[in-house]
């Protein structure tokens, strides 16, 4: 009796802690029409389910923030990149020369993340605009990942990657390449 009684209420416990962690988990991918504070209710989460959320929430605002740069794509407006190219915001240089500026990301997602974008737009806002006139650059670009990638001490394993669009969280509007390395990269990446 006694046993049955313990596997009822340990059944009814797990129930009641999946039922919470599912309404949780519908909450974190509903739009955010209110405010949800996460870390109160963290104690009722296992570390793993913690870090999934940590990981919803920032994919979803680099996912708002790449929707609300898409508004902007087509515009001439000088760019985050173009005010870095002009020395008027300040970067962490990795490699420069008359094509291109290589440069550490502020949000690094590996042990080396640089960033590397022409000094000209030339209409390459993204890869889906590359036309054949664009072939030298799109070719220097990619030259360009390999002396990064050499001066990084990571030519032994670095990934090069172009967000294109909103669908893959482009933010900027201004053709770049990440190198990636410095730590075992996974496959597959996203």
């Amino acid at each position: 009796m006694v046993s049955t009684t313990l596997a009822a209420t340990s059944f009814s416990l797990l129930r009641n802690y999946n039922a919470n962690v599912r309404a949780l988990a519908a909450n974190v991918r509903a739009p955010l029409q209110h405010s949800i504070n996460y870390n109160s209710i963290n104690f009722l989460l296992p570390l793993h389910s913690r870090r999934s959320l940590s990981r919803v929430s920032v994919t979803n605002n680099e996912e708002a923030a790449a929707k609300a740069a898409a508004l902007n794509a087509g515009s001439e407006a000088p760019t985050i990149f173009d005010k870095i190219i002009a020395k008027e915001i300040p970067s962490s240089i990795v490699y420069e020369d008359e094509k291109v500026l290589a440069f550490r990301d502020i949000n690094p997602q590996a042990p080396v993340h640089v960033l590397i974008i022409p000094k000209f737009r030339d209409g390459l806002t993204t890869l889906a605009e590359a036309e054949a006139r664009h072939g030298d650059i799109l070719g220097h670009l990619l030259c360009a990942s390999k002396i990064v990638a050499e001066k990084e001490g990571i030519l032994d394993g670095f990934r090069v990657v172009i967000n294109n669009g909103p669908g893959a969280c482009q933010s900027v509007y201004h053709l770049h390449l990440h190198v990636l390395g410095g730590r075992q990269l996974k496959w597959p990446p996203g």
